[in-house]
């Protein structure tokens, strides 16, 4: 529920609650930690530091940590199955449903490259400190059917993402969320839904949060705030500081469309803690010392030359130069002054800095494969214990992606109406299909596994309610150990050729529905 009337919703009642978030912002330093966050991660670690004179080197070691802690906790194949709660009704009646839902969400992430978005979720979260990724529906996007329209998922900066209540992250419980994105100005003014609004979308002219200039030009800050209604549906409400877009419309849905994720959490505060604020003075550290380093070398390491002036008018360094000596000892004309030395405990404080960094966020040699396999079973639970660290972040990463999966079953339940999709040949089609080319009226053949009918995705409205959703690791070894049992089952006769051929994945036996349908037909003439 939300804490005005509709019909207050205006421009400057939406810029009101988003300079009210960005106050929050600011409190919390949120602006000035992702720019110095961001700046460590790509390597300007020097920027707006006064050197005096000293070497500015950069050693990253942060970039590689946060990549191999992204990579490790990302790396597993995510499968989103859905199936039937078993204590809703018709449970049994539900299964079809649920895998032509499967089916769908596999094709609407493979479209929006899940495994990359997910990968940049979880790095803008390590870097950032918060994660986001907004969906929403591309109505324009060809299918290849007479039905248009698509779901389109991508990340969102958590700097232009503002929930109502600042002191709570979950995020459908918010009264409301703003997104703000920077758009050109002549495709915001194409949106408006009248012309005197159009000509009120005008370029942005203030500053930034941060303090920096924007580059405004022919730029515009789109502002769509999200909302429920009393019946817990979504609305949407567009436009900018200025000029109104598009008045308050329904969306058909009753999940907020973003997913949220903190890499650390902190208390009271929708913006969690990144994995790189805490590891920045180590970085500074190990910049510093390697810098008085290389400036000792650079003015130390070379020998220099004391002589008597008194005896030696003028030194030459000329290879095979004589040098005249105006009598006396020639022992105490000149002589090479030793050159200053390194404590050697700088290079081990170096390595000891970054080791122990390593360290504690399971960047260890065994994790990154950098020991002799001369133990494997020794590595591999070494690598397991290295990765337990980041346990907690992967599973807040399997309940984004659960969180995702859901958002999908509300677009697909509401904007994708009658498409066609390949169902199961039925026995009763099958049987008029063979009855056909009998009579001629068809050409011979063999009857298609699968068949294009149209269905009515309507019908999930109501159904996702009693649906489940598993999200789990799907591994090339964990598919093998499943197939070496189905192997063990049949071999020992527990279950039939057609339970296996069911069960076993894609890929393992070559037209494996048509073996189904054929076992099928012998099946129903024995039982005639």
């Amino acid at each position: 529920m939300t804490e005005w009337r509709e019909e207050e919703l205006c421009p400057e009642f939406v810029s009101r609650l988003w300079e009210k978030s960005r106050l929050f912002k600011s409190a919390v330093g949120l602006y000035d930690t992702v720019n110095t966050n961001e700046n460590f991660y790509v390597g300007k670690q020097w920027e707006g530091v006064e050197a005096n004179g000293l070497p500015t080197p950069v050693f990253n070691f942060l970039k590689k940590d946060v990549m191999f802690t992204v990579a490790s906790i990302t790396s597993d194949n995510v499968k989103v199955q859905v199936r039937p709660l078993a204590a809703a009704p018709d449970s049994e009646g539900l299964g079809e449903s649920a895998r032509i839902l499967t089916e769908e969400i596999e094709r609407i992430a493979e479209e929006n490259a899940l495994p990359t978005l997910i990968r940049g979720f979880a790095r803008d979260a390590a870097v950032r400190g918060d994660g986001c990724i907004y969906t929403y529906w591309d109505p324009e996007a060809e299918t290849g059917q007479r039905a248009k329209g698509a779901v389109r998922s991508e990340l969102c900066e958590n700097t232009r993402v503002h929930f109502g209540n600042p002191n709570d992250a979950r995020v459908q419980s918010q009264p409301y969320i703003i997104i703000e994105r920077r758009r050109l100005t002549a495709e915001a003014a194409d949106e408006a839904e009248s012309e005197e609004e159009r000509g009120a979308v005008l370029p942005d002219e203030d500053a930034s949060p941060a303090g920096e200039e924007r580059r405004t030009d022919g730029k515009t800050t789109v502002f769509t705030l999200f909302y429920k209604d009393e019946k817990g549906e979504v609305r949407v409400y567009e436009c900018t500081q200025k000029a109104e877009l598009r008045r308050p419309r329904g969306m058909g849905i009753r999940l907020y469309p973003i997913v949220w994720m903190q890499w650390d959490r902190v208390r009271d505060s929708y913006h969690g803690e990144a994995m790189i604020t805490g590891l920045i003075p180590n970085q500074i550290f190990v910049n510093k010392l390697w810098a008085m380093a290389m400036l000792s070398l650079m003015t130390t390491a070379y020998p220099r030359v004391v002589y008597d002036r008194t005896r030696i008018a003028r030194w030459s360094n000329r290879i095979g130069a004589a040098i005249a000596v105006n009598g006396g000892d020639i022992n105490t004309v000149a002589r090479n002054m030793d050159p200053a030395v390194i404590s050697p405990d700088v290079s081990r404080f170096i390595g000891e800095a970054i080791a122990m960094t390593n360290s504690n966020l399971g960047v260890t040699a065994a994790a990154t494969g950098e020991v002799r396999p001369d133990n494997t079973s020794a590595i591999i639970a070494l690598q397991r214990a290295a990765a337990t660290p980041n346990e907690m972040t992967k599973q807040s990463i399997f309940a984004a992606i659960r969180e995702l999966a859901r958002i999908y079953l509300e677009f697909i339940a509401e904007y994708y109406g009658v498409r066609k999709i390949d169902v199961a040949t039925s026995e009763k089609l099958r049987a008029r299909m063979r009855e056909a080319m009998a009579a001629g009226l068809i050409p011979e053949g063999r009857v298609p596994d699968t068949v294009a009918e149209d269905f009515d995705f309507t019908r999930f409205r109501s159904l996702p309610v009693s649906m489940k959703i598993d999200v789990g690791a799907s591994s090339y070894y964990s598919e093998i150990a499943g197939v070496q049992t189905l192997d063990n089952l049949l071999s020992r006769g527990r279950i039939t050729v057609r339970q296996y051929l069911e069960r076993i994945p894609d890929g393992y036996i070559p037209d494996r529905r048509g073996l189904i349908s054929e076992i099928e037909e012998i099946e129903g003439r024995e039982t005639k």
